[in-house]
């Protein structure tokens, strides 16, 4: 949950309203697999990784992210999510002002699995559309194989 106080002075508790999810969530689509996840998930690589090794095609990533951690994280993060999963991610955002005095980030993207962004819509309240080319993720997953190159990493015993 998306508990913090940032340096703008803005402090928000999520978890006051909301609990966690408690699974890996994935779904047939005419697009193929899609991961379904949820904002704050964006900081935790290890789903997205789980993500890829379901072999998503896409992940959708809605979020609301604020101004001072969209500006210094969304795209990178956007961005490291679909090369980790190797998968296309369409993620919706807000944008602008509400009525409870947040201001939210925008900048809905949609990021192809070698990790360029294809559509940004800004800062702006729109509607926009990209061409996702399966062909796209088997070429990429051709090229770096990062999905079947990966191994578990031993945990230390007796630290």
């Amino acid at each position: 949950m998306f508990d913090v106080n940032l340096a703008s002075g803005e402090s928000w508790r999520e978890s006051n309203a909301y609990a966690p999810g408690e699974q890996v969530v994935t779904a047939e689509t005419p697009l193929g697999r899609l991961g379904l996840t949820v904002c704050y998930d964006i900081r935790f690589p290890a789903l997205y990784e789980e993500l890829g090794r379901r072999r998503c095609d896409a992940i959708a990533i809605p979020a609301a992210f604020t101004v001072p951690t969209g500006k210094a994280h969304w795209h990178l993060l956007q961005r490291a999510r679909a090369v980790e999963a190797s998968a296309w991610v369409i993620a919706a955002a807000q944008a602008g002002r509400h009525a409870d005095g947040r201001e939210t980030y925008g900048h809905s993207l949609v990021v192809d699995p070698w990790g360029e962004v294809v559509l940004d819509l800004a800062d702006e309240a729109g509607l926009g559309f990209a061409t996702i080319d399966p062909e796209r993720t088997a070429q990429v997953r051709a090229q770096l194989p990062s999905l079947a190159n990966k191994r578990e990493i031993p945990r230390s015993q007796g630290r």
